[in-house]
Formats: C-alpha cells, sequence, structure tokens
C-alpha cells in the first residue's frame, strides 16, 4: 500500500479525529479512505445517470412499464420454489 501526507488547517484536523472517534474508524487513513470510495462511487453513479441520460428511450414508461417493473422485482425478491 502506497502513503501519502496530506496537510490540514487545525479545524479540519479537528474535525476528521472527531469523525474517527464518533464514527468507529480506527485510524484516520481509514476514514479518508471510506471518504474517498464514497466519492468513486458517487462519480460512477454520475456517469451511469448521464450515460442514460444521454441514451435513447427503451421503452414508454407507462403505468404498465411501472407495474410489470414491480412484478419483476416481486418474483426476484422471491426464493425458488423447490421440486
Amino acid at each position: 500500500m502506497s502513503t501519502m501526507n496530506i496537510s490540514l488547517p487545525d479545524t479540519l484536523k479537528s474535525f476528521v479525529d472527531e469523525q474517527v472517534s464518533q464514527r468507529g474508524y480506527g485510524t484516520s487513513s481509514e476514514y479518508v479512505r471510506e471518504l474517498i470510495r464514497k466519492d468513486q462511487d458517487r462519480l460512477q453513479l454520475r456517469n451511469l445517470l448521464l450515460a442514460g441520460a444521454a441514451s435513447a428511450p427503451a421503452a414508454h414508461a407507462d403505468a404498465s412499464y411501472f407495474e410489470d417493473l414491480r412484478d419483476r422485482v416481486r418474483k426476484a425478491g422471491k426464493p425458488a420454489a423447490k421440486a
């Protein structure tokens, strides 16, 4: 694992220390890694949303579409029947 040193103003350092203590992180590095992972997830979601917005609609999203979608979700959530 690589290391990186960062400099923070006292107010940010205090904030990080407080978050580490209150939220159960072992070290400030764990906290920062979690922030970076969340930012990566946010950027990935943003890119997916932008790609979806730029794509052509696949189907008309009417009441029937959403009911079919609900049915598929309900069926996917049920355990498979034993034969």
